[in-house]
């Protein structure tokens, strides 16, 4: 009983922490501005190390530099965050016209730009779970700053000879190559207060990525040195929101230009009033599974759309996967490149256009159903937690032209998901029968059209259940992740947009009545991208990689079965 009161305890000063975390951050948004080092800053950070989230791993730990959790944020944020004392967050302003280079993160589209040596624009379009996720990286940020700058001084306070050399290593004074590299990382590893192993091994991951960073040696001296500044020469940090983003943010301008662009795509092109199936997912593995097995059955003959699909994905087969797409153009797919400012960039599939002859045997369609009915598929590259209501929300609009409205023929919703797993590991499957939307009272109850059975006997574990969607992934820690799994919510895995999505789904069907609720299919299925429960297996110790191949496809494919019967 005391166990079961202390871990309630732990989890409900947890969610407490979390809770803090959204009300300062919201205040300060609508201020406009503030430092980090300030008292509202100072309140974000307590927050934050008293949350101590799994994906930041040993942030709280003083002694340590956070490594998996830098290159984790690193990826996310522009390259030269760490140079930057002035970061500010803005709205669609016009940058792109401007002759500031567009920067963008290797792992988060969003356009960034450098305006000097010491200021950094980041421009938002997904609304506030974009403008949360950046400032919890900022403060991780911020909090590894202040730790390598107090690990670069001695006990009498005066700069180590590790940072001196680290200094001389990143002004070019002393270049590095295979003959001192090993001294190279010996300083950097004093300076982290890690093992010479994880120093290399964080410096390679960066590497992997380093067209989008300025490497660990920069990445690290560059932060400690700002730190250093401001707490010597009183050179604050300060981050701030422009005018035009505090007035935008919650108003659905870019998704409104977003799904209008959609409508006026389908009305060109004589489609607004087939029947319309909508799935949420990456940009590939639909066009992969209806066009690839027709243009690669000479080449690879007897495999699957799996097989084929890991073909794909390796750089030296870039040339095939180009003739896929090439022959999808030309067959019924119409790409719409995203110019409203979402990053959501859609694809539309006529399958009227389909040689159905050509299909993979894997697909369990009905010929005559798509020759008689030439269903519809619009496929939506992935949302960003608030930005699934918005885009969803308004894709599902009746579209108006010259005064008449036309209702969209939705017949199916299906969303495919990346998303953290709480009973399994990665590459696992999750089908939720439920969106619980963290720190609400709100939770959707649906009936899915997707079950486990759809899964049996595919090698891969299947658990079905409710789900989390989470205020923010880098804003989860284990107190709070086994409160959901063990108590009554018996939840299995953590996402961030499925509560939004169908949000949206039950608005339009239920009360707006802009889409048949009589004939709709809702589809959920996510596939493991991490265990946050398990040390060494959250989203910051690296990618899927090949891993994510299997179940993607496998949901794909099921949702194909659907739509095509």
């Amino acid at each position: 009983m005391q166990k079961n009161i202390a871990n309630r305890t732990k989890a409900q000063e947890s969610r407490a922490a979390i809770e803090r975390l959204y009300i300062v951050m919201r205040h300060l948004f609508n201020r406009g501005h503030y430092k980090p080092s300030g008292i509202s800053g100072q309140e974000i950070i307590e927050a934050l190390l008293t949350l101590s989230p799994e994906i930041y791993g040993s942030m709280a730990d003083q002694h340590k530099v956070e490594l998996e959790g830098l290159v984790y944020v690193i990826d996310r944020l522009p390259k030269g965050i760490e140079q930057c004392r002035f970061v500010r967050l803005i709205a669609e302003e016009g940058y792109v016209n401007s002759g500031f280079e567009r920067i963008i993160p290797a792992k988060r589209r969003r356009n960034c730009y450098r305006i000097d040596k010491e200021q950094m624009l980041i421009e938002v379009t997904r609304g506030r779970s974009e403008i949360y996720d950046i400032l919890t990286h900022l403060t991780f940020l911020f909090i590894e700053a202040n730790k390598i700058m107090r690990h670069s001084l001695d006990e009498k306070n005066k700069i180590t000879r590790e940072w001196e050399k680290l200094e001389e290593i990143v002004k070019g004074d002393v270049e590095i190559d295979e003959s001192n590299k090993d001294m190279a990382f010996t300083y950097l590893s004093t300076i982290l207060g890690r093992t010479f192993e994880e120093s290399k091994s964080a410096y390679k991951r960066l590497e992997a990525n380093k067209k989008s960073n300025n490497g660990l040696f920069k990445v690290i001296y560059y932060l400690g040195k700002i730190a250093h500044n401001e707490h010597g020469k009183g050179k604050f940090r300060q981050i701030s929101f422009t005018p035009t983003l505090r007035e935008q943010v919650g108003h659905h301008i870019y998704g409104e230009i977003w799904a209008s662009n959609i409508k006026e795509r389908l009305l060109q092109e004589n489609l607004i009033e087939r029947p319309i199936h909508i799935i949420s997912a990456n940009m590939h593995s639909v066009m992969n599974c209806l066009y690839a097995p027709a243009v690669l059955k000479d080449v690879y003959k007897k495999k699957s759309i799996e097989e084929m699909a890991l073909e794909l994905s390796k750089a030296e087969h870039q040339g095939l996967q180009e003739n896929v797409v090439n022959y999808a153009n030309k067959n019924g797919l119409h790409f719409i490149e995203d110019s409203s400012g979402t990053n959501l960039n859609v694809q539309i599939i006529d399958t009227g256009q389909l040689d159905t002859n050509l299909l993979s045997k894997e697909l369990t369609i009905d010929k005559e159903y798509i020759q008689s009915k030439k269903p519809v598929i619009i496929v939506m590259d992935y949302a960003f937690g608030e930005q699934a209501f918005e885009t969803m929300d308004e894709l599902l609009k009746t579209y108006e032209v010259d005064g008449k409205e036309i209702p969209l023929k939705v017949c199916s919703i299906s969303i495919m998901g990346k998303a953290g797993i709480l009973k399994g590991v990665k590459g696992d499957i999750m089908i939720p029968n439920a969106h619980i939307f963290e720190g609400t009272a709100d939770n959707y109850p649906f009936n899915n059209g997707q079950s486990g059975e759809d899964y049996k006997g595919k090698g891969l574990e299947v658990f079905t259940g409710p789900m989390i969607t989470v205020l923010g992934t880098s804003l989860q820690n284990k107190e709070v992740l086994k409160y959901f799994k063990n108590s009554s919510w018996g939840a299995i895995g953590l996402e961030m947009e499925g509560a939004h999505y169908q949000k949206a789904i039950q608005s339009a069907a239920l009360i707006r009545n802009s889409i048949d609720h009589t004939h709709l299919e809702v589809n959920y299925a996510y596939y493991a991208s991490d265990n946050p429960l398990i040390s060494g297996s959250t989203l910051a110790s690296g990618s899927l990689g090949m891993v994510g191949v299997k179940p993607t496809y496998l949901i794909t494919i099921n949702f194909l079965n659907k739509i095509l019967k």
